[in-house]
Formats: C-alpha cells, sequence, structure tokens
C-alpha cells in the first residue's frame, strides 16, 4: 500500500532561545528537519508533506533543498498537532493509502522503525510508536489493554494511575488517510492546552470500534530537540552511534571520541582514523585510506590507499584518487588529484589537476584567484613542482616538466621543460658583517638613552 509522509515542522521553538526555526538547528551537520525526511525516505513513501509555521520560508528552502518533490502545507496558527496534521487534508484528499506522521525535531527515528509500523498497518487501524521510558517524567502515557492500545493520555490530563505507566508516546503515528482525516473531524480542544492533540485520535478510534496497537522503539529514537542542551545531547547520541557502526563496520578509530563525523559521513572498511579528526558534509573515504590526525574534510571524495594529514585541510570538490599524499598544512579545494601524486607540505591546491606521480613541493600557491574571476591550474604527469613556486592560473605545465624552486609561473610549461622564473642571486663581500655591526650599534645607542 503506498504510503505518505507527513513531517511536522511548524514549532517555533522558544525554548531554543533562537530566531532560526527549531527544526532546522543542525545535528551531525544538517537540519534536524532533513534527518527526518532522509529516515521517512527510506521506506519509499509515495508522498512527502513537511508543514511549516514559524520560519515557514526558512524551513521550506531547506525541505526543497534536500528534495525537490517535497509538498509543503502551512499551519499559520500554532494550534497542536492534530490541527497540524489537519493542514494537510486537502492534499490528501484523493490518496489512497496510509500516513505515517513524523516530528521534524525528533531526528532518530529509523527506517526500519518505520517499516515495522508499516508491517503493523496490515492488521491494526491505527499504530502508534512507543517507548519504556527510563524516566517517563511527562512525556504522554499508553494505556493498553494487552497488545490492543486503548488511549493516549498527555500527561497533563494523566491520573496518578496513568502517571505510573512507563509505556510512553513518541508523537508518531500511521494510519489510512481516510480514517485519520475522519478522526481528525472529531477531534477537540477541551483539554488543560486548549489544543488539538493528534493522541486523540487513539480514543475516538476505539470508540468507533477500530483497533490500535503500539510498535515499540528505543528510547534513544525518540530524542526530541527543544533546547540548547537537548541539541548538544542529541549530537553526543548521534556521534556515539555514528562512530559505533564505523567500528563495527571495520574502520579502525584510534581516539573514537575525538573524531566527529557529519550525517552523510562514508568510510570504507580497512580505513584507520586517527585523533582529532573532523568530517564536515559530503565526505566518502573509500576501503583503506588513512586519515592522519588533525585533519578537517568536507564535500571531498578520498579513494582507497590515500593518505591524508596531518593537519591537511580537504574542502569540498577536492578529488583524490588512489595512493595519493597530502601531508601537513595543505589545502585541496575543488581540485583532482590523480593516482600516486603527492602534495607533503604547507601548499595551497585550489581549482587544479595534478596528473598522475607528480611531486609537488613545500610552499607551493596555485594563485587561483585575481580578485573577480576563479582560474584553473592544469599540471602533467609526472611533473616535479619545486618548492615556493607560485603558479598564476590559467597556466599548465606539461607531462615531464619540472619548475625550479622559488620560480613564479606565468606562462605555459612545455612536457619535458624546465621553468625557471627568478631573480639571478648577487652576493655582496663582507656586507652582512658590515650591517651587522651598524645595527648592534644602533642598538646599544638606544639601549643607553633608555636608561
Amino acid at each position: 500500500m503506498a504510503t505518505a509522509l507527513v513531517v511536522l515542522a511548524a514549532g517555533k521553538g522558544t525554548r531554543m532561545k533562537s530566531d532560526r526555526p527549531k527544526v532546522l538547528h543542525e545535528v551531525a551537520g544538517a537540519p534536524m528537519l532533513v534527518h527526518a525526511l532522509r529516515a521517512g525516505a527510506a521506506i519509499s513513501p509515495a508522498r512527502t508533506i513537511v508543514v511549516t509555521g514559524h520560519g515557514a520560508e526558512a524551513v521550506a528552502t531547506a525541505a526543497s533543498a534536500w528534495d525537490p518533490q517535497v509538498e509543503l502545507a502551512h499551519q499559520a496558527e500554532q494550534l497542536g498537532t492534530g490541527h497540524a496534521v489537519d493542514q494537510c487534508r486537502a492534499a490528501l484528499a484523493e490518496f489512497d493509502g496510509d500516513v505515517i506522521v513524523l516530528y521534524g525535531d525528533t531526528p532518530f527515528i529509523r527506517p526500519e522503525t518505520l517499516a515495522a509500523m508499516q508491517a503493523a498497518r496490515a492488521t491494526h487501524d491505527i499504530v502508534v510508536l512507543g517507548f519504556e521510558a527510563a524516566d517517563p517524567g511527562r512525556y504522554g502515557r499508553l494505556r493498553m489493554d494487552g497488545q490492543s492500545l486503548e488511549a493516549i493520555v498527555e500527561f497533563k490530563d494523566a491520573s496518578d494511575r496513568e502517571k505510573a505507566i512507563t509505556l510512553c508516546n513518541s508523537g508518531v503515528i500511521a494510519a489510512d488517510a481516510a480514517t485519520l482525516f475522519s478522526l481528525l473531524e472529531a477531534v477537540g480542544n477541551d483539554n488543560a492546552s486548549g489544543e488539538y492533540y493528534l493522541t486523540d485520535v487513539v480514543g475516538l478510534a476505539r470508540a468507533r470500534g477500530l483497533s490500535a496497537t503500539v510498535v515499540t522503539c528505543d528510547e534513544a529514537e525518540t530524542l526530541g530537540v527543544d533546547s540548547p542542551a537537548a541539541l548538544v545531547r542529541a549530537n553526543a547520541v548521534y556521534q556515539d552511534r555514528a562512530r559505533a557502526e564505523l567500528i563495527a563496520a571495520g574502520v579502525t578509530l584510534l581516539a573514537p571520541e575525538t573524531v566527529h563525523l557529519s550525517f552523510d559521513t562514508a568510510i570504507g572498511p580497512d580505513s584507520l582514523l586517527e585523533p582529532n579528526l573532523v568530517f564536515g558534509p559530503g565526505v566518502t573515504i573509500e576501503n583503506g585510506a588513512t586519515i592522519r590526525a588533525f585533519s578537517h574534510l568536507e564535500g571531498c571524495h578520498v579513494a582507497r590507499g590515500a593518505v591524508i594529514g596531518p593537519y591537511a585541510r580537504l574542502r569540498p570538490g577536492a578529488e583524490l584518487s588512489e595512493d595519493t599524499r597530502i601531508g601537513n598544512f595543505v589545502e585541496i579545494k575543488n581540485a583532482q588529484i590523480h593516482a600516486g601524486a603527492k602534495v607533503n607540505h604547507l601548499t595551497y591546491i585550489g581549482d587544479a589537476e595534478l596528473g598522475e606521480g607528480t611531486n609537488v613541493g613545500a610552499g607551493t600557491v596555485t594563485c587561483n584567484y585575481d580578485g573577480v574571476f576563479k582560474h584553473r591550474t592544469t599540471i602533467g604527469r609526472n611533473v616535479f613542482v619545486g618548492s615556493d613556486t607560485m603558479l598564476v592560473a590559467p597556466v599548465t605545465l606539461g607531462d615531464d616538466s619540472m619548475t625550479a624552486s622559488g620560480t613564479v609561473v606565468t606562462e605555459d610549461v612545455p612536457d619535458g621543460a624546465l621553468a625557471l622564473g627568478r631573480s639571478r642571486q648577487v652576493n655582496k663581500a663582507g656586507l652582512a658583517r658590515r650591517m651587522f655591526e651598524k645595527l648592534k650599534a644602533m642598538k646599544a645607542r638606544r639601549d643607553k638613552d633608555s636608561q
């Protein structure tokens, strides 16, 4: 049966103490909204609708950037979760299938959990996602009768007996679209908050003779973020989980707690991650690569056998082939480094291509920006670039060519040629000694005058 995904993303999140919409605060380099959409996408929904409210334009932009096919509904007044879902009524009026409701500030729901809810829908009209809480606190309680869910009771409205229940409501719910919107018509706001609760559909469904049940998940999956402190916890939870998954997949982390990953970091088995690494979004590392300490990578691809760092920076567009070497204090941006090439020391390579077997000496800079436009540097195969070479783009170095140390290259270098572009050295006999004597005498006079 087809499934429509509804993601609630209308809340302001007052406790976040931020002008940014709550769902756009980031966990592991991506807005929480993207985490929810990503989890939902794994079950291949036929439709995805994001309900916006506070900061609607920014939320819509983020949702569409992740998935251009996302549809939008707007909740002008935040009158509760039931009211939010009801804003999708017109969009889903002709939809023949199930609806699963997710929350844009709950980033850890697993695709496997949503698949289990889909399976449970085969035998029940309403499926709610619940969890056993170590500290139930102010969560809504799930009142069960065997395997049947009788009602969801909000903490504010719960009796003492109901507050003793440890099975709690995550807010995630699945139902047939027609059934869900029919039940929402009957939801009222006669409660402590004066809001229209989505949770009320369970009691209404049971009153109509419909069945309801609960699928349970680990409590960590249901972690919602509504404060800066909760955002810190969410990032910590994500990092712990992501590191554990890498280790289980055969990646060696020498100091796991110092490696910070993004939501889409992909690292192959037999890779080695040394301490103090930061992976920004868009990083793919193939099998058997080594990322040495204190390196920062984002928007790049590193092939098998490559060695990066220590203290290296790979920026967006860096594409490193097999067995490349990028050393300490080297920055690579929007550049292709072909197999076996080496850039080992104190160098910037931007908007460039380095051929196979090329070796770039320390202090080399591709001068790619003229203040208005970016220009490209092309370096052929088996080129030796001498230390402190300035490559003023656009410029090309042919195969098997060489630059002398300290050269400023402003013209193309043919295959096999040596480029030498520096001023002739002149030695002035005895001048250094005389200058030192003069300077020391000046210093002595200054020190005497200051006494």
